[in-house]
């Protein structure tokens, strides 16, 4: 059973956030400021990575914990260039033995951003606007890292006790496929790991722009390209058009055979792995409170493919869907051009969910894709591949940790949260709980209109009360008190 912490304490600790919010933001601002861009393989970005690294290595440091930053040495880049790849950091503070210990992972890069793409500000220069802080990575992930380094600082500053152990696995590469990640873990399993009863993941978003969540499962990813390919160079279109097949013709009929206009995948077989949707789960989408209006107007989508909030969820969660991202080789500039891309590679990806696994899926679609060029009888080539195949992750709801959150969010915002699930894939959720046989549990920070991998990234300095400036420290001050066993 569950006890609270003495109502003194949670007072004191609130009232230390709520003083002391300008630092915490003036923290986020110095961290946001670094261009830490993992997607991107380029020195000067590795640098600024290593350097990301390093100032959290620091904060941890300054906190009495003991760190060690984990050499991952270099990674090989497909154009031949050799990347030093940054270190992952293992932190801990405390080691009582007739206390639980909970591990937090989260992650310090950033998705690719430019004020050109469609900012409205500097995406490197965190801007308060109406209570909301604008900057890339704000709320994915420097944000709630911070949040939960400002949890454990603020009992450090007031010389409260930390109710539990707490542990820290941050990495620099999760925006890039979470490079050496994996195996860390497995290498770490009977030592970092050994001791952490729990695993704590802030890196996804809340349903509702208000209301409070627990994340309970993800969909999984296979990302896949389709290279079509008549030669190396280019052609001109007035010398070569009309007598040869163009590799963009192919490749547009091939993207257009994977989905109808209704979001239906139509790869044959696709849907015969996914796991009946059951009867709690649909009593779970109609208790959600979710406002089809809202969510539609901060979405700033004009109409979406469904009606009712069953519907949309079911689709967003538990079934898979199938986005098409971009053709590498075409020209894409201002102005005309009349060329034929002598070569094209299409990018697309599948959203997996229970109990679908990549290795059926990628059989699936190239098979589906060889038919339909099979039967344009061109004389290019293809090629099918799938560069990442990532399973869906699933949790127990009724384990200690999410009754813990649980009481958390009561305490806080005065509700009980929604219990969600995610559209997206964080495959860390599933490498932890494979490999290290923990629980594992999901708590967003975000807001749904957060903006995450987008344009005006933001995280509120306020989400239904006045508190600490990254959405919700003092959630995640009364969780880590409430995690008491």
């Amino acid at each position: 059973m569950l006890s609270p912490p003495h109502s003194g304490t949670l007072e004191k600790l609130f009232q230390y956030i709520d003083l002391h919010q300008d630092e915490f933001v003036q923290t986020l601002k110095e961290w946001v400021a670094i261009e830490s861009d993992s997607v991107q393989p380029m020195p000067r970005l590795r640098q600024e990575l290593f350097r990301m690294m390093a100032l959290a290595a620091d904060k941890l440091r300054n906190l009495g914990a003991r760190v060690d930053s984990v050499d991952l040495g270099s990674q090989q880049m497909p154009d031949g260039q050799s990347l030093p790849t940054p270190p992952i950091i293992l932190a801990e503070l405390g080691n009582d033995p007739k206390k639980p210990s909970v591990c937090f992972y989260g992650h310090l890069d950033v998705q690719p951003a430019q004020k050109e793409d469609g900012w409205l500000t500097d995406p490197y220069t965190l801007t308060e606007v109406d209570g909301k802080l604008y900057g890339r990575g704000a709320t994915d992930n420097k944000g709630p890292v911070l949040a939960w380094i400002n949890a454990v600082s603020t009992f450090r500053a007031l010389q409260q006790d930390l109710p539990v152990n707490v542990k820290f696995i941050l990495e620099g590469m999760e925006e890039a496929g979470s490079v050496a990640l994996e195996e860390l873990v497995k290498r770490e399993k009977d030592n970092f790991f050994s001791g952490v009863d729990y695993i704590v993941i802030s890196d996804n978003l809340w349903l509702s722009q208000k209301k409070p969540a627990l994340t309970c499962g993800t969909r999984g990813n296979c990302y896949f390209t389709v290279e079509v390919k008549c030669r190396d160079q280019d052609f001109h279109s007035g010398t070569f058009g009309g007598i040869l097949n163009e590799p963009m013709a192919d490749l547009v009929a091939l993207l257009g055979s994977l989905v109808d206009s209704s979001g239906h995948i139509l790869v044959p077989g696709i849907y015969d792995q996914m796991a009946p949707i059951t009867e709690e789960e649909k009593t779970m989408y109609e208790n959600i409170d979710l406002d089809l209006e809202e969510y539609q107007k901060s979405s700033r989508v004009e109409r979406f493919l469904f009606d009712t909030k069953e519907e949309l969820l079911t689709h967003l969660w538990r079934y898979p869907s199938l986005s098409i991202h971009g053709i590498e080789g075409a020209f894409d500039e201002p102005g005309t051009k009349t060329v034929i891309p002598g070569r094209v590679l299409g990018k697309f990806s599948i959203r997996l969910v229970p109990h679908m696994t990549p290795s059926v899926v990628e059989t699936q679609v190239t098979q589906h894709l060889e038919a339909v060029f099979s039967k344009r009888n061109s004389f290019n080539k293809m090629a099918v591949s799938m560069v990442l195949g990532l399973q869906p992750w699933t949790a127990n709801i009724n384990g200690t940790q999410y009754l813990a959150a649980r009481r958390a969010i009561q305490t806080v915002f005065g509700v009980d949260p929604d219990m969600i699930q995610d559209g997206s894939t964080i495959p860390i959720a599933k490498i932890f709980q494979d490999i290290t046989q923990k629980s594992v549990m999901m708590l967003p920070l975000g807001a749904v209109d957060d903006g995450e991998h987008s344009q005006n990234e933001k995280i509120n300095r306020s989400i239904h009360r006045s508190y600490l400036a990254l959405g919700s420290c003092t959630a995640l001050v009364w969780f880590i008190t409430a995690t008491l066993i």
